[in-house]
């Protein structure tokens, strides 16, 4: 079963004290009180950087943080133990628990091993440098900390297919092992996408795909959680997933609902990403993220009766995952386009308060990045979370139909009598929009539920009003209650 609403529940800048697992055990009440149904954790396994990696730099995916091996037991976020009760903890309260998994490279190697290799333009890789040669690469896995505990299987040159160091002449590159081609299908980013970083690994190698379908059904079985977050999919051949995923859901009989990372702009290549892996999984909706990102840094000049242009909200609303900013666009990360703070209100209620779509918060913005001096979006995001809940749903009207003043209004369900609202915003000046509701609405007293427009509306016979909107700010007209 697919989650209502996700909370990505870390920020890269989080402290490196092992406390991140036992920090969500105990907020597991709090999220499924203010609304949440899923919750997104980040990277379990033990990184190259040992207590200090994010999880992105994937050293041992049996290493829960067991296992002393790369300066330290734990992970950034604690121990296998305290991951797997976390777990526990989330699912006690309802609510649903994906796993970011990381299939694409591997780093940190245990030793170099001498092999061939063909150096690529990094800015196309379909051109080669040179003559090629003799380089030591970083290959060779043996993880002597977990000494074959779970699997005895050890990585070496011939389960990938390039790298980007050379250790003998110490130089940075794209090196191509020899015998090895790029995978076929995949983002065609630089000429072909399938290299990112570190040991990528070669989805076209037997041993490695039977590998990753044990190592999924061991973690599936330990862990027992209920989907994925996929990492860095444009990297891996496109067809992959429908394999491993089906692969799991078949050994669990779980249906295993997954949402694949494809960071592009271009509505296209989601969309062509989707067909391609037989719809297994769901996308995050990355135009978006951007026409929000434009909006909030165009002083009231976007047009905003486009804002769901060219997403994948619009265009395959079952398959969006709707979101505002993640790990990767905070500041100072290597895709930093963040969402000024200002507009943050307008756009958790884009995702949170329309039908279409499974947003998905940031945690940077539900409890705010230290870090950085950002804090949290505050209680109108809190607000809006338990309004997506209880009072924004039934069939959905859209106005988008102003240059600056945009609304929609939902009309309810009738087995929930406080359910119905209207929701207007602008980036520009304020305003007032009518907007209908519904007879069943008429003569209903209605206020802000974010308190940003003082007073009372009264509807008129046929479900209408005309609801008031400050400028740059957003307002949820709904039922008065005693």
């Amino acid at each position: 079963m697919e989650p209502k609403t996700l909370i990505q529940y870390f920020e890269w800048y989080l402290p490196d004290d092992a406390g991140h697992w036992k920090r969500a055990a105990e907020d597991a009440r709090h999220l499924r009180q203010d609304g949440f149904t899923g919750v997104w954790l980040p990277p379990a396994y033990k990184g190259a950087q040992g207590v200090h990696d994010v999880g992105y730099g994937v050293y041992d995916l049996y290493d829960l943080g067991e296992f002393e091996q790369k300066g330290t037991i734990p992970t950034k976020y604690g121990t296998r133990d305290e991951y797997l009760a976390a777990i526990c903890a989330l699912q006690k309260e309802g609510l649903q628990v994906f796993a970011d998994i990381v299939l694409n490279h591997r780093m940190g190697a245990d030793a170099c091993e001498e092999v061939s290799a063909q150096g690529d333009d990094p800015g196309d890789r379909r051109k080669k440098l040179g003559a090629g040669g003799q380089i030591s690469a970083w290959t060779r896995f043996t993880f002597p900390g977990r000494g074959g505990r779970y699997s005895d299987f050890q990585w070496n040159h011939t389960h990938f297919d390039g790298v980007d160091w050379d250790e003998r002449a110490r130089r940075k590159g794209v090196f191509q092992l020899d015998g090895k081609n790029w995978e076929g299908e995949v983002d065609d980013e630089n000429g072909n996408y399938d290299y990112l970083m570190g040991a990528d690994l070669d989805m076209n190698n037997p041993e490695v795909l039977a590998e990753l379908d044990r190592w999924g059904a061991w973690y599936l079985a330990l862990t027992g959680v209920d989907g994925f977050r996929l990492d860095a999919v444009k990297h891996i051949q496109f067809t992959f997933f429908l394999h491993w995923l089906e692969n799991l859901r078949t050994v669990s009989g779980k249906p295993l609902w997954s949402v694949g990372e494809y960071w592009s702009p271009e509505l296209a290549d989601l969309t062509h990403y989707l067909d391609s892996c037989g719809q297994t999984m769901s996308l995050f909706d990355v135009p978006l993220h951007f026409n929000l990102m434009k909006a909030s840094s165009s002083q009231g000049n976007f047009d905003m009766r486009r804002i769901f242009e060219g997403t994948l909200v619009e265009a395959r609303p079952k398959r969006a995952v709707t979101f505002v900013d993640n790990h990767d666009t905070q500041p100072g990360q290597a895709l930093q386009s963040w969402v000024q703070g200002w507009f943050k209100p307008l756009a958790y209620a884009l995702i949170l308060l329309r039908r279409d779509g499974i947003p998905c918060v940031f945690y940077g913005d539900y409890y705010g990045i230290p870090h950085d001096g950002i804090g949290a979006v505050g209680p109108q995001l809190n607000t809006m979370l338990r309004l997506r809940r209880d009072v924004a749903l039934g069939e959905q009207i859209d106005y988008l139909d102003d240059f600056n003043i945009i609304g929609w209004t939902r009309t309810g369900e009738e087995n929930k009598p406080a359910s119905g609202c209207a929701v207007i915003l602008s980036d520009g000046p304020g305003g007032q929009k009518e907007m209908c509701l519904g007879a069943r609405f008429a003569g209903k007293h209605f206020v802000d539920l974010l308190g940003n427009c003082p007073g009372e509306l009264v509807l008129d016979d046929t479900g209408s009003a005309c609801f008031a909107v400050n400028g740059g700010s957003v307002s949820v007209w709904a039922e008065k209650q005693p």
